[in-house]
Parts: structure tokens; sequence; C-alpha cells
């Protein structure tokens, strides 16, 4: 017969490993509109979509992995170490800074390519946010440089990503 001071644990470690399976991992891989530049992390779409999805009542997080200024090659370079072993999904906003920096529309292809190519063979759902980002910035939803997204722009990414993070 089980004592009582087992049985309770093996009640809470069986609870611990249902709410682990519960949560789904969820990373926001970018640069500086990931990042949350000129509004703070807490307001950008990461933590945004975090709490869309909580108020639903889903256990996701969703973790900011933006880095201002970040190129296609840096995300490449930080890929192992910005999404965990356990992540199901991955939110992809590669932004303008190859264009700005000159790196060639070839090697950018091909470095998304290779993104996807590692987080497919991982089975890791991507989704492109780089639409919902230049939607919202087309929308006036932009600080004054008219290329970081405003609270609202977040706001708006967030709820559209929303729908397909599951």
């Amino acid at each position: 017969m089980m004592s009582l001071k087992t049985a309770i644990l093996v009640a809470t470690l069986m609870a611990s490993m249902a709410s682990h399976t519960a949560s789904a991992q969820v990373v926001a891989l970018g640069a500086s509109n990931t990042e949350g530049l000129g509004v703070g992390s807490s307001a950008a779409y990461p933590a945004q979509l975090q709490g869309i999805l909580q108020a639903k009542g889903s256990r996701t997080t969703v973790s900011n992995a933006g880095v201002s200024g970040d190129t296609t090659a840096g995300m490449l370079s930080r890929l192992s170490s910005a999404v965990p072993e356990g992540t199901k999904v991955v939110i992809l906003q590669f932004g303008g800074n190859d264009n700005r920096r000159g790196i060639s529309p070839a090697q950018r292809q091909a470095n998304i390519a290779s993104i996807q190519q590692q987080l497919r063979a991982r089975g890791i759902k991507t989704i492109q946010a780089d639409g919902y980002v230049k939607a919202a910035l087309q929308s006036g939803m932009a600080q004054s440089d008219h290329i970081h997204l405003s609270v609202a722009g977040h706001q708006r990414v967030a709820a559209q990503l929303a729908s397909s993070v599951r």
C-alpha cells in the first residue's frame, strides 16, 4: 500500500507532467519589430500574443527572440540557441535589415530557406509575420520613423497571429 506522502508526491508529479504537456512553446524570431524597439518588450507583439492566447485559456508561452538590427544571417547563426527543444511554433519576422546592410536578395533567400529547413527538420511549425507587420505599418500603425510598429500595430499583429497559433 502506498503511503500518503508517496501518493501526494505521485499526484504532484502527474499534475506537473500534465501541465507541461498542455502548454506549447512559441518563439518569435526576428529583428527590431519583434523585439519591440520603441515600445518595449511588454508591448511587443510576442507579449501581446501570449496575453491573447492566455485570455482564451491557453497555457502557451511566447518567447521573444527579437534582436534589433538583426539580419537573416544573424537569425540563422543564433537559431539553435533562440529556439530551444520543445518549441512547437516559430513566428518568423525577417524585417528589412538585410537590404539596409547590403546583403543580396539571393543570400537573404538562402538564409531564410536554411532557417525554415532547420525548423522543419525539427518538426517545428513556422508562421510568417512580415506580411502582418508590413500591413500594420502601411495602415499608419507606425512610430514616427515609419519603420517600427506602434503599440496599436503590435496589438494588431498579435491579434492576426493568434488565429494561426493553436
